[in-house]
């Protein structure tokens, strides 16, 4: 089945999609680690909170996993989008391992790309419209 069209979105369900871009981006990519070069968000911070952190970070995917639901993604990309924040949750509990896991797996930035995929929308086309 081929992927719905941006022309049949709202402006409710772009701005909805937007937000979770935003959110994405903050968890997984808000910030450059000088010298490095790798980009790291409140995911990576917030799973040093040992417990505390990976509850919160999983909460917030399931915000997201949540809008997806209501945009109207089907089960099986919801399904997808679930075992990504799965293995970003069970990463996350292994001391240090998974805090460097959190650097480079990016579960929510995955998630908000299968939401684009799924209306056939680029990132700087969401961010175009208006």
């Amino acid at each position: 089945m081929p992927a719905a069209k941006t022309t049949y979105l709202t402006p409710a369900e772009l701005e909805k999609i937007r937000r979770a871009v935003g959110i994405a981006r903050l968890m997984d990519t808000a910030v450059r680690l000088p010298f490095i070069g790798v980009r790291i968000g409140a995911d990576s911070v917030l799973g040093l909170l040992p417990g505390v952190g990976d509850v919160a970070t999983s909460l917030i995917g399931l915000y997201i996993l949540n809008e997806a639901r209501r945009l109207g993604v089907p089960n099986h990309k919801l399904a997808r989008m679930a075992v990504n924040l799965g293995i970003d949750a069970a990463g996350g509990t292994v001391p240090l391992v998974g805090d460097l896991f959190d650097v480079y797996f990016k579960s929510h930035r995955r998630n908000v790309g299968i939401i684009l995929e799924h209306f056939g929308i680029s990132e700087d086309e969401l961010n175009r419209r208006i």
